[in-house]
Parts: C-alpha cells; structure tokens; sequence
C-alpha cells in the first residue's frame, strides 16, 4: 500500500548502526554531499558497535590502527595495535567532528524494512529496546551498517556434561562486569584471535590460564608499536606520518596476503621460525602451533609485541591441544585422559553470523531471501533498490573495504542528483553466471552460515574482491554507473523532506 507522500516527511538515508562503518558512512555523507538529510538507528545506548559490544579483558584490534582508520581521519596515536577503548574513543571523536551525534536514534532495534516502488522510499520499523514501543521512519536510501555478525548472542555449542562444572562458565561476547579472577584457574576454548587476546589479559591477574584449542591458529607477533614513527614524526607532521604509515601498511598487508597465496609452505616455514623464536627451547611448537590449513586459509592471530608467547614463556599460560571429552566437577577431562583444572571456563568458540542485524527485509510485498541475490561492487544487490551494505576485508583491515565503499556511495548519489534520478537497482545480467559463496573465507563462523548470504559472481562487479589498490582505481577513477544500473527519477508524488 503506498503511503501518502503529501503528509509523510522523508529523510533521504537512514544509516542502520552507529559502528565504525556506519558512523564512517556519516562523515563521507556530511563531507561529499552535505546536503543530504540522514539519521542513524542504533540498537545500543551508545556509539561503538563492536568496540562498545565487547568488554572481554584484552579487547583489541587485529590490524593496525593506521590502516584501520577511516582515511580523512589519520590515527595519529603511538599505539599501531590499540586497545577497545581506544578505538571507540576515536569513533567518538569523528561523531564529534562532523556532528553527527545528533543524527543518532539511540535505543532503536530494527525489525522490518520495506520498500515500495509506488512512493520510491523504505519504510523501516523500530523497537524501542527500553519498552517495545514501535515506530517508524522513512528514506529514500537504507545505508546499513550493521556488519555481518550476531550482536545478540555469540556461537556457544554445548559440550558434554557441562552441567557437572562447578565454576562459572562465560562467553566473551557477554563477559560479567563482576567477574573476578584473580587467583583463580581459567580455561578458555579456542584457538582464534579472541582466544589469544583473553590469556595474556586474564594472566595478568589470574593463577594460571590454559588455552584448549581442538586444532591450532597461525598466531604471528607483531609491534604493538609502529617503529618508524618516530624516526618519520621527525620531519613529517603527526597527520603526514599517519598517512605514510597507512600507505606503507596497506603495502605490506597486500604483500603478506600475497605471499601466503602464492607461496604457503614458505610462508608456514616462516611462521613457525618466528614462534620458535618467541617461546622456550625445546617447546612443542608443531604441537600448539601448526594448523591443518594453509596461512591465510583462515585469518591470522596477531599478537602485538609477542604477549602471548611471553606468558607462556614465564609460565602464567599455557596451552592444551586435543580434542575434549567432557566437563568435569572441577575442570575438563581430555580424550587423552589428561585434565584441565578450572575455576572459570571461557567459551571463546567464535561468533554467528547475522545479515543486517536479523531484520526482515521486503520489496513491493515480497520478502527478500538473501541468498537468492548477488553482490553488486561488493555493496548492493541484485533487486533490491536504494540499498546499500557495508562488507569490509577479510585479508586486512576491515575498514579499508568500508570506505571505498562509502565513497562510491557519495558520488553515486551526487551523480544520480546530476541526472536527475531518485532509484538506483542492480539487475543481473542474462547471460549464464558462476555463482559462488559471498565470503571465500575458512573461518568457522563463516562455514556455519555462508548458505544464509548472498552469493558473488564470476567478474566485476559482480564480484567481491579483495585487492585495496585496483579497488581504490575502481572507486576514485571507475565509472559511477555501470550498464547493470537501473536509474529511474522518483515517483510523481510531492515529497516533504524531514
């Protein structure tokens, strides 16, 4: 049913997520095309997305923050990997730059969103998370930047006989603000990047911590601290030197990613060297650290200025690989028949996948199955109009992706203003297409859902891709619109702007 224009205002975007990606589309809006109205629906009480959802000790990037940065905004700090709060302190401060703080609906989960062709607009309904009450907003445009993880709740698989552990069992994504461990043993499963963070944080003040993995992790160490800097921020300015440093680290994420492809065992080889190198003479290297998987085959394990090896080195940590029979009273027993005493298990078992924050999405009355459609540059899909998700790097920094991302988006809008037009779909070609997953990654969250995704194509732009600098040349110098584009003006119906 179409709405009645003549009373109904409109923003021309509605932004789902106030994170580093929808934040970050904000600013590319309020810079490249400052004349368009948008507000942000954000399900938590604050900015942040993942930087405010994870508390867990040690919470941390795994890429540096040069690259990590959003480009018109250089991270300027010493810190290359940076903690939690830092990096939502910086999301906070590019709120603030451009204020966008005030373009934020704060409390408001989205449920459903639907488009319809006789108004040209999305209407999207909200669930007041202090009350349920409902609302709804509309928008010529939805932005949504929700990313592609379950906020709700993370992977937790149940394991035999857990109900026999007398201690505390915890998940990272939902991490106790009371939670006291000093003194006590912990256990934590996993073998990734959440894995590796919690044991030096939690050895801080723990008596010890064991890392059960079931197969072990590529886990690199890294400087926690860029070294050259200092030597740069001596004759360049703190905003130059970030530049340089970003150019420079874009550089040599390529090249690693690269190398790993093209050359695995050498790159195994050189993995395993830098882990001897790290932990005691004589430790199980092979044992704990060499995956079943080729590098890059999954992502790898950071570990700034080698925490995790010190721990294990002085004896605060350790680490038991095997597969797990059971729970007991006090700990876990292996296959084995060896025993892991525990105070408190962490469950650092992974994340689930959740497409645009779970909502229902619809076109015309039709609900949208997500995997019934194609990725279009990496952003929009097949059908759907005035849609567009933000789907960062899996091989580098995440962010890297989102905002070439953004800044397509701003000269496609500001080019459809320049002709006229109000509706932009991508319609897939006639000829017979390859289909493949969304996301060629081996990571387990992604395995457990990639039939639930959309799918990408056999060539541009139908494809996902993952290389920034041909990337870059595509969205700086490439065509705006390509022949798969469908622009059309808006319906003839007077609008009101919000």
């Amino acid at each position: 049913m179409a709405f009645d224009q003549t009373t109904v205002a409109h923003d021309d975007i509605l932004i789902l997520g106030a994170g580093i990606s929808g934040i970050g589309c904000a600013a590319y809006l309020s810079r490249e095309v400052p004349g368009k109205t948008f507000r942000i629906l954000e399900m938590r009480d604050d900015l942040g997305g993942t930087w405010d959802l994870f508390r867990y000790p040690g919470i941390r990037s795994d890429s540096d923050l040069y690259t990590f940065a959003y480009d018109f905004k250089p991270w300027e700090s010493e810190n290359a990997i940076a903690q939690g709060d830092e990096i939502k302190r910086y999301i906070g401060e590019t709120a603030d730059d451009y204020g966008i703080r005030d373009h934020i609906h704060f409390g408001r989960k989205v449920i459903r969103c639907d488009w319809s062709s006789d108004d040209g607009l999305w209407t999207v309904t909200t669930a007041r998370t202090e009350d349920g009450t409902t609302e709804t907003w509309r928008a010529r445009w939805i932005f949504s930047g929700t990313g592609y993880y379950d906020y709700d709740k993370g992977y937790r698989p149940s394991f035999p006989q857990e109900e026999t552990f007398t201690g505390q069992i915890v998940h990272p994504q939902s991490w106790p603000k009371d939670l006291d461990t000093t003194g006590k043993r912990i256990a934590v499963i996993g073998s990734g990047a959440t894995a590796v963070t919690l044991l030096p944080a939690l050895a801080q003040t723990a008596a010890h911590v064991v890392q059960v993995q079931r197969t072990p992790s590529y886990v690199m160490p890294v400087p926690r601290k860029e070294a050259l800097r200092n030597k740069l921020s001596k004759v360049f300015s703190d905003e130059r030197t970030a530049r340089i440093l970003r150019r420079k680290n874009i550089w040599q994420q390529q090249i690693i990613w690269k190398l790993c492809q093209k050359y695995p065992k050498a790159m195994r080889k050189m993995i395993r060297k830098a882990n001897v190198k790290m932990l005691p003479d004589g430790y199980p290297v092979d044992e704990h650290f060499n995956p079943p998987y080729d590098p890059w085959d999954q992502r790898l394990c950071a570990v700034p200025g080698g925490d995790l090896f010190k721990r294990i080195s002085d004896g605060s940590c350790s680490i038991v690989t095997g597969t797990m029979k059971r729970f007991t009273e006090t700990g876990i027993e292996m296959e084995d028949g060896s025993q892991v005493d525990a105070d408190i298990i962490v469950t650092a078992t992974g994340l689930n996948l959740k497409l645009v924050g779970g909502a229902a999405y619809s076109v015309d009355g039709k609900s949208v199955t997500w995997s019934d459609h194609i990725i279009f540059k990496g952003m929009m899909l097949n059908g759907l109009p005035n849609f567009a998700m933000s789907i960062g790097y899996t091989t580098s920094s995440w962010t890297l992706k989102v905002g070439l991302l953004c800044q397509y988006f701003v000269r496609l809008l500001a080019e459809m203003d320049r002709r006229g037009m109000a509706v932009c779909v991508p319609v897939r070609p006639k000829r017979d297409m390859e289909l493949r997953p969304l996301l060629d990654f081996g990571a387990g969250y992604v395995k457990r859902s990639i039939d639930t995704l959309p799918r990408q194509g056999d060539s541009y732009p139908w494809e996902m891709t993952f290389n920034f600098r041909e990337d870059e040349k595509a969205v700086k110098r490439g065509k705006v619109i390509e022949p798969e584009l469908r622009l059309s003006p808006a319906p003839n119906a007077k609008t009101k702007a919000a």
